[in-house]
């Protein structure tokens, strides 16, 4: 089992998710970032500086916004990036970006 697997297997994942997070207008969302994907744009930071940050590795990390965030600053932040390394998924767990 590699990092990111390990990361998954946990209840909230690890710095690149999954992170179950509850924005700043209420909505529970979980949102994970692909590492292997992620080319270290940092779109996603400058759209939601509160939600994510970049590593050592330049590769995107979930931040624990305590709910500073709103639901379409994050959507907006996942749309953002060139590569779409971050998903977003409702508290069903239906996938909201990418589709």
């Amino acid at each position: 089992m590699d990092d990111q697997q390990q990361d998954q297997a946990k209840p909230n994942g690890g710095p690149s998710g999954p992170k179950t997070v509850t924005t700043s207008d209420g909505k529970n969302i979980t949102v994970i970032v692909d590492r292997d994907l992620c080319i270290g744009a940092a779109t996603c930071v400058a759209v939601a500086p509160k939600m994510f940050a970049l590593d050592g590795e330049a590769k995107a990390i979930i931040l624990d916004p305590s709910g500073e965030e709103s639901f379409q600053m994050v959507l907006d932040a996942a749309k953002s990036c060139p590569v779409a390394a971050i998903s977003v998924l409702d508290e069903q767990g239906n996938k909201l970006f990418p589709n």
